[in-house]
């Protein structure tokens, strides 16, 4: 049974969000709202404590170790992937947006990736330095540069940008398995002045996340090949369709996709778990990470495809407009769990930073999401934009947005 009507239709059963007669897709707001989900997991234990091979939390309790790796195994870099396509997709409907108003696209994409830029190194400096919208930003003009390519053809360069990057951070890894550089995470000495600035008052706190900046810039352009070749696919997702009525027509094509996705990505995630959280030895870790990152898409794809397939059940049509409500606010909660994270962690809040173990850190971010799942539910069925979304969109067009027509 499918549910076609479901994927043009709001939370409340009516148009959600959508102007000049489009409405939006349910399911990728869905999508997006399952991937705040992982995204939050994997920050929350990046954020709590200084980093190591093992994420740096204190073993509390025997189940520690076991979600850590968990964690690994599930989630590393697999949602900021599926976040990552969903903005290359939504890209395609801001174009379609621009077109139906009769605006300029470029000075509309311009100013809202100039938004994402300012948001995201003040997220960096005030809360999160592992903050990924900064990177979307500059990634972004590749997008913007390649709004007229054919979608084949951005399907060979997105290939062509993922090998590239893949192949290189593989040889990194592999080169640092066999020659063993020695200790690859932070030293006691740096843990521990990063431990004591984190638990220390706000301008401590902001001292450490601005030193850390350069840090963060180095591994963010790491990812960037993996970013842009996201985007590439999410274009070409967009251009032709491929979410939605239109997909769930094809459930052979989602299931094959899906399983693909788990025979590829199921292997690649076990091998990075054991290189990142253990067992295998320290020099492992380079390698770990990097076998995860490349593996990460296939595992990503599977999620996102073995979604859509339950979304098309009573069921997951329920749970679809459960999530949707906080996709359609992603930013807005994107933001918000950092801003409780540094609340809980920090010195000027509870000052848990290294104090709590992974099993406490991942059950306190599904509080948190259960909670901004009810309250985003509440705020969309009474707007049409989360706050931060307003502020964006209010940039990108240059006009108040209720008055604007066209804006998405």
């Amino acid at each position: 049974m499918t549910q076609q009507p479901q994927s043009v239709r709001g939370v409340g059963g009516g148009p959600a969000g959508g102007v000049a007669g489009r409405p939006r897709i349910l399911e990728v707001d869905a999508l997006r709202g399952f991937a705040l989900a992982g995204i939050l997991v994997v920050n929350l234990l990046t954020t709590a404590g200084p980093p190591g091979a093992t994420g740096g939390l204190a073993h509390v309790h025997a189940a520690d170790g076991a979600v850590e790796w968990l964690v690994v195994l599930l989630a590393q870099s697999k949602f900021y992937l599926l976040f990552s396509f969903l903005f290359g997709y939504g890209f395609t409907l801001q174009m379609g947006s621009a077109a139906r108003a009769g605006a300029r696209f470029v000075p509309r994409m311009s100013r809202r990736l100039a938004g994402l830029l300012v948001l995201g190194l003040a997220h960096a400096v005030l809360l999160y330095t592992g903050d990924i919208l900064m990177i979307y930003a500059v990634c972004g003009l590749v997008l913007l540069a390649a709004r007229n390519v054919r979608p084949a053809k951005a399907w060979r360069a997105a290939l062509g940008v993922y090998g590239v990057a893949g192949g290189f951070l593989l040889l990194l890894g592999l080169g640092a398995a066999l020659f063993d550089p020695g200790d690859l995470g932070e030293s006691a000495a740096v843990k521990a002045e990063l431990t004591a600035a984190y638990r220390g008052g706000f301008t401590e706190v902001v001292g450490a996340n601005i030193r850390a900046l350069p840090d963060t810039a180095a591994a963010l352009l790491m990812m960037g090949g993996f970013v842009v070749a996201a985007f590439l696919v999410g274009y070409v997702a967009g251009r032709r369709q491929w979410l939605g009525a239109a997909a769930l027509a094809d459930r052979a094509r989602l299931r094959r996709i899906c399983l693909t996705g788990l025979a590829v990505g199921v292997p690649g995630a076990v091998f990075s778990a054991a290189g990142v959280a253990g067992p295998l030895p320290e020099r492992w870790q380079l390698l770990g990470l990097a076998v995860g990152l490349v593996s990460a898409p296939a595992l990503s794809a599977a999620y996102a495809t073995g979604l859509m397939l339950w979304f098309a059940t009573p069921s997951g049509a329920a749970t679809a407009r459960v999530l949707a409500p906080a996709g359609r606010m992603a930013l807005t909660n994107y933001l918000t769990q950092s801003l409780v994270m540094a609340l809980v962690f920090s010195g000027y809040g509870l000052g848990l930073y290294g104090r709590t173990g992974a099993a406490a850190a991942a059950g306190g971010a599904l509080v948190l999401y259960a909670c901004q799942l009810a309250l985003s539910g509440w705020l969309m069925r009474r707007h049409r934009l989360g706050p931060v979304e307003w502020l964006l969109r209010a940039v990108t067009l240059w006009a108040w947005p209720m008055k604007a027509a066209g804006g998405r």
